[in-house]
């Protein structure tokens, strides 16, 4: 049996490599160049279910709690395990107690236990949350060790343009599409994120900081070379052009409130991202003619994923059988 994969994101990349380890055949294709060229090129890549639970449906947290472990799994040594500290301005100090109360897994700190945290924020607030369980990873070397590590195991990539000449009858095909979904799949719309990255050495962060603010929290999350991802707003749109000079003001002044030394940090990319997603915000596993479908990750692709993609391996090594078998012509 061979499954194929239409989309090579992180839903398309975990589904593969979930089918892969447990025996199964796999191809994916994608009509972009290169792996994880949609939204899941400007996650944030955190893995914190207790806080997205805040904003989100139970589901999202008892879905979440094992990412971290599946991801470290299959990309040994890149999880990194350091929670999430959550703050606030003083004025705002109203909505860590709502974040608080909304959520679970954490202990609240005072400005001394913050500086040891997070030595380059001693002294800038007073309280804070931080959920130590909670981990993160860089969504770029992620995708791309999970496409070296399915190529070494025999899986076949069909990009580019190599993904429109090939056709061939596969046991199922696998619609891990995104944002392209959207135009074929009832009442999955596109939500809007927008972030930046921020070059600067006059700070380190050690784990993913979320500032809380009544209209936009932001997060802004450690990467190699002095790199921060800033992120993200969440736009009922499924525009796709380029980040606004609202946004923009927004993500900054935000990022100094963090720190004034990002202020005089270099701004070396902005980017958009369509996030595809249901009215409940929580991803489906769909029955589709001659396969399935995983839909609607909204803003926890790399959180959610693996959860999907361990659903479609056990529906297929079940021996389930999708509703017609048709040609999984690559397109």
């Amino acid at each position: 049996m061979t499954v194929l994969i239409k989309g090579a994101g992180v839903a398309g990349l975990a589904a593969a490599f979930e089918l892969c380890r447990r025996g199964i055949a796999v191809e994916v294709a994608d009509a972009a160049e290169t792996v994880g060229a949609g939204a899941s090129t400007y996650a944030g890549g955190m893995l914190a279910p207790f806080c997205e639970r805040e904003a989100a449906d139970e589901a999202v947290l008892t879905l979440g709690l094992s990412s971290a472990d599946w991801w470290e799994e299959a990309l040994s040594g890149e999880v990194s395990r350091r929670g999430t500290l959550v703050v606030a301005a003083g004025r705002d100090g109203g909505e860590l107690d709502r974040f608080a109360a909304r959520t679970r897994g954490y202990e609240w700190v005072g400005d001394n236990a913050i500086g040891e945290l997070e030595p380059d924020l001693a002294g800038r607030f007073d309280r804070a949350l931080f959920f130590a369980e909670e981990a993160h990873l860089d969504p770029r070397k992620a995708m791309a060790g999970l496409y070296e590590t399915l190529v070494a195991r025999g899986v076949r990539f069909h990009l580019g343009r190599a993904a429109m000449h090939s056709e061939k009858s596969y046991a199922a095909v696998v619609e891990c599409t995104g944002a392209a979904a959207i135009a074929t799949t009832p009442g999955l719309r596109g939500v809007r994120g927008e972030m930046l990255f921020l070059k600067t050495p006059e700070i380190r962060l050690s784990r993913p900081v979320r500032l809380l603010h009544p209209r936009h929290p932001i997060y802004i999350v450690p990467r190699e070379d002095h790199r921060f991802m800033v992120g993200a707003t969440m736009i009922e749109t499924d525009d796709d052009g380029p980040i606004t000079a609202r946004s923009l003001m927004e993500l900054l002044n935000a990022a100094y409130a963090v720190h004034p030394a990002f202020g005089e940090a270099r701004v070396v990319e902005t980017g958009v991202g369509i996030r595809p997603a249901f009215a409940d915000n929580l991803p489906r596993l769909l029955d589709r003619d001659g396969g399935f479908a995983i839909a609607g990750m909204y803003r926890h692709g790399f959180l959610l994923a693996p959860a999907l993609a361990r659903q479609l391996a056990e529906r297929l090594c079940a021996g389930e059988q999708p509703p017609l078998t048709r040609h999984g012509a690559i397109q």
